[in-house]
């Protein structure tokens, strides 16, 4: 059915000012939205930003509600009030909220005006969840649509929700920003580094409640890969809250001459720190999906995954990268090593352009597009 009547309201916690996974993925949907629903109206309400940013733009039909310039513990009662009260004035044909804990709103909505909602499954939000209101929420709503197979397997078996209920929806990413291209001069220059020395590059968030990226697993390991490639470089791109403790086990290692800390690195450079490395590697254990890993495939590299988590999916269930055991320090180590001396069993690490066409075509924005459009045309709402 085409939604042609009224207006789409999109619950979204940020798009503007931070750049997370989540806000990543809600500003991808909105555009997606946009691009084959014409005669809709959105209406977007944002918790956490306080204005648009000029850095995008949107369609005529988006009318954005901003409920980030309420002092933070005002904040959730501000947002809840906007969306409620907007819900209950204007009567969208549908309700999307790309967090889970926004849709105990959407279910008292729903049982006051009748409004169907969906919900955006992403990882650890969506696992282990223990709050009744919630868990209610979830039954009720009329789809959940998850990041990875991974989070939805999740929910199925913790949450006991009807399976077809559930649909995956993959992240994606922008594959003009990334592409392959040298080891950038200003970077090795930077860091000095040689054009020939080998690489191993990790993109995460540096915080103390998101230990499992998987970086302290690769710190460990770089003992015994240096023993094999006594020039290795580690570097770690992100800030946060861990960053002292990362800085003192690297003492402990003994690691000051193989590992660099870039931290925090813009948007529009971010694509240079690809093009450095020689690896891509991120063994997490707690990922819903990982954004990093199609980034760095578009890039033509080779990428390392857990095979714990939503990296299963990013990376085709190893299809298009490796997938290591994130506890196995040792197996981290020799397949890093494995892969960095041209060894590893797997032919399409070291066709880039092949790796890059790959990822497109299963994660691209297009493929998104046609995913989500799908979705919606099949249900009746």
């Amino acid at each position: 059915m085409s939604l042609n009547r009224r207006s789409i309201h999109l619950w979204i916690p940020n798009i503007f000012f931070f750049k997370g996974g989540i806000q990543v993925y809600s500003a991808f949907f909105l555009q997606a939205l946009n691009s084959f629903n014409q005669n809709t109206d959105y209406h977007i309400f944002l918790k956490h930003d306080p204005c648009q940013s000029p850095e995008f733009s949107f369609s005529e039909h988006n009318k954005f509600h901003f409920a980030g310039n309420w002092y933070l513990p005002l904040r959730t009662l501000a947002f809840a009030s906007q969306i409620f009260g907007y819900g209950l004035w204007q009567r969208p044909k549908l309700i999307i909220a790309t967090h889970l804990n926004f849709t105990v709103a959407a279910y008292w909505l729903k049982r006051l005006t009748g409004i169907s909602y969906w919900a955006v499954a992403h990882g650890v939000d969506a696992w282990n969840i223990q709050r009744p209101a919630l868990q209610t929420a979830l039954h009720h709503a009329d789809r959940i649509l998850a990041v990875s197979g991974y989070t939805r397997d999740r929910l199925i078996k913790e949450q006991r929700l009807d399976p077809a209920k559930i649909a995956i929806l993959p992240n994606t990413f922008d594959s003009d920003r990334f592409q392959i291209a040298p080891k950038p001069k200003h970077l090795l220059e930077r860091y000095q580094l040689t054009a020939e020395q080998p690489v191993i590059l990790t993109v995460a968030r540096l915080d103390m409640k998101e230990r499992n990226k998987g970086y302290d697993q690769i710190l460990l390991a770089l003992p015994e890969i240096r023993r094999h490639i006594p020039n290795i470089r580690y570097i770690i791109v992100g800030k946060g809250s861990d960053r002292p403790r990362i800085e003192q086990l690297i003492d402990q290692l003994d690691l000051q001459d193989s590992v660099t800390l870039a931290g925090f690195v813009p948007d529009e450079e971010l694509s240079a720190y690809y093009h450095l490395c020689d690896v891509f590697a991120m063994p997490s254990q707690n990922e819903g999906f990982g954004i990093v890993y199609l980034e760095a495939l578009a890039c033509g590299k080779p990428t390392l995954g857990g095979d714990r988590d939503g990296a299963i999916d990013a990376l085709c269930g190893g299809e298009l990268g490796v997938l290591v055991n994130p506890e196995d320090v040792s197996a981290i180590a020799q397949t890093l090593i494995a892969i960095l001396q041209g060894e590893y069993p797997h032919p399409l690490l070291y066709q880039p352009e092949l790796l890059r066409q790959k990822v497109i075509d299963i994660y691209g924005f297009e493929k998104f597009k046609t995913t989500l459009q799908e979705l919606i045309q099949t249900i009746d709402i």
